[in-house]
């Protein structure tokens, strides 16, 4: 086999140009590497930083609608608290069911009636 360093290069114009020819072309390549390199970078960058924003923004939501469902239910016992306050307001409106109370927890009476007080009696309102 013939060895490459034995063989001599011919000193022409157009071997000069033909070299300068593939040093261009090599030059070329390699600003293309790195424009790839540096584009493909930013690309991975911007992907990177929006997939990050995506995730942060669905726990963000995860939260808020939990937060949400909550504060529904916080308002759902709220309103049925102010229902049954309603509701006595209603009934303390009512003359007998005061009355009613005050015999019961206060031991008021009419007149000529006894009351007894039992200890397992809860009260009636």
């Amino acid at each position: 086999m013939a060895n490459k360093s034995s063989v001599t290069r011919m000193d022409s114009t157009y071997m000069k140009n033909y070299d300068a020819h593939m040093e261009r072309h090599a030059r070329k390549k390699k600003r293309l590497m790195r424009r790839i390199m540096l584009f493909s970078l930013l690309v991975i960058i911007v992907a990177g930083s929006m997939a990050f924003y995506h995730f942060q923004q669905r726990a963000l939501h995860a939260e808020k609608v939990e937060e949400y469902k909550q504060l529904q239910a916080d308002m759902d016992e709220l309103q049925q608290e102010e229902k049954n306050l309603n509701e006595e307001i209603e009934l303390l409106n009512n003359e007998e069911y005061v009355l009613q109370i005050a015999r019961s927890n206060y031991f008021f009476s009419k007149d000529g009636e006894i009351i007894f007080k039992m200890p397992n009696d809860a009260p009636s309102y």
